[in-house]
């Protein structure tokens, strides 16, 4: 009989589209969240158990679960206590954050993981799925760099909890490792235009998880990581203006009213591409790309495709990064995703 793995917040929208996935693909995940009704409908409409609990209740909710997909944000508030349970039940822990201090606290569990017996993989969708196996590449073709820059275009629009998360993320400020040290820097810079499989675009920094993620994979002690700007620049100042808590808290409240997440035909007619470039000191430099399909749809893909391959105890205990579990080719194992190597 094929273990027990659960999804933590299958209403949410990234929830509801992993547990679609998985039953397409044969998988019998227990459905589970704080929803009563939202969570039985699902689990009715797609034949699957049901649980209904909070992060209280680490007995009642994993009980004879080897593995759960946590995909209730913000993780910010409940990383920690899943991961917890987790520990304490010998659970396998799996996530799609991309918040650098989650992945920093994740990592900071590595012992008491290894101690338990189980896996920790934070980040286990398009944050930073794309991003940590190309760095992963770059780091291997050009070993010793010290440099690493990663650029990402997303298309087709934000979920409300990615939305949410963002607007965070905006209020905390700009953030690059420099020296191995996370440095704060304001927000939206630096700025540099790179060449996406695309086109060239203009970019500018953000507070993305492969600050933390592609440390840990290649210690390389200067990352950058940038996203594409909006139409006309405006990111740097949206990001000033969100570190204002009342407008913060409007901005939130507008997104839980009227952001839903991209559409099945939205999701079909976007994609994903991603530019990483490595330096080393004394100048050599090498480029890798990777395109994909929308970023949800490669988030879902490959958190079934994760859990499964944990499942399967090839990855060993302890706290990890995607390319660290699986290796640095394992983007490009996931549908749609093609990926340039290093030149």
């Amino acid at each position: 009989m094929p273990m027990a793995w659960m999804i933590y917040g299958a209403n949410g929208y990234t929830g509801e589209l992993v547990a679609r996935l998985a039953v397409v693909r044969g998988e019998r995940p227990i459905l589970a969240g704080r929803n009563a009704a939202a969570i039985g409908a699902l689990a009715a409409e797609l034949g699957l158990e049901h649980r209904v609990a909070d992060l209280r209740e680490p007995g009642k909710l994993l009980d004879g679960v080897r593995a759960v997909a946590h995909c209730a944000g913000p993780f910010s508030a409940t990383s920690a206590p899943m991961v917890a349970a987790c520990l304490a039940t010998g659970t396998h822990y799996l996530d799609v954050t991309g918040e650098i201090e989650v992945f920093e606290a994740v990592f900071a569990r590595h012992e008491d993981a290894v101690a338990a017996g189980i896996v920790l993989l934070p980040g286990a969708g398009f944050d930073v799925v794309p991003t940590d196996c190309l760095a992963a590449s770059l780091s291997a073709a050009l070993p010793g760099a010290t440099s690493l820059e990663l650029a990402f275009r997303a298309g087709g629009g934000l979920s409300p909890g990615t939305a949410k998360t963002s607007l965070a993320g905006m209020a905390g400020g700009g953030r690059v490792r420099r020296g191995g040290l996370l440095v704060p820097v304001a927000a939206g810079t630096p700025r540099r235009k790179v060449p996406l499989p695309s086109g060239e675009r203009e970019v500018a920094a953000i507070r993305w998880g492969d600050l933390v993620t592609a440390y840990r994979s290649t210690g390389i002690p200067d990352i950058t990581t940038y996203t594409v700007l909006p139409s006309g620049g405006r990111g740097a100042g949206l990001a000033s203006v969100m570190s204002w808590g009342p407008l913060r808290a409007l901005a939130s409240r507008y997104v839980t009213a009227r952001i839903h997440g991209p559409s099945a035909s939205v999701r079909a007619s976007s994609r994903c591409e991603v530019w990483g470039s490595v330096r080393d000191a004394a100048g050599a430099s090498m480029t890798a790309t990777l395109t994909g399909p929308n970023a949800y749809d490669l988030t879902a893909d490959s958190v079934v495709r994760a859990v499964g391959l944990v499942l399967a105890a090839g990855v060993s205990a302890g706290a990890h990064t995607p390319s660290s579990a699986f290796g640095a080719g394992y983007a490009a194992t996931l549908d749609g995703v093609l990926v340039t190597p290093p030149v």
